[in-house]
């Protein structure tokens, strides 16, 4: 799997328009956390099932993406974060300790 870079309000829109999944993980590049979150994510990500799309925001580079992010989907802005999308809605938003590739897979595997 692979992460696809967002830089960009247009690609967020795109991932609002999307069919199926997609999954946007908020990074904070100058927190610990952040870095030991997005670790031990991608040593689980291979649960996730391959037609989900994983999209990475580096949001210290992108603040203002990250805000479109948070109005776009009508969640609290944290960091670390993910956001669950389906047919885009978000349907599991998750920070800190509670980020979960085990989790994302279990809410798109019911």
């Amino acid at each position: 799997m692979q992460w696809n870079i967002i830089t960009d309000i247009a690609q967020v829109n795109d991932i609002k328009s999307k069919e199926g999944y997609s999954l946007i993980f908020k990074h904070s590049t100058r927190c610990p956390v952040s870095s030991m979150a997005k670790r031990r994510f991608e040593m689980d990500w291979d649960v996730i099932p391959s037609d989900v799309s994983l999209h990475f925001l580096d949001l210290i580079a992108y603040r203002n993406v990250s805000s479109h992010i948070a109005e776009t989907f009508e969640v609290h802005h944290e960091s670390p974060q993910i956001l669950l999308i389906k047919n885009g809605d978000c349907i599991l938003d998750a920070s800190h300790g509670d980020i979960s590739a085990d989790e994302v897979a279990e809410v798109i595997n019911n």
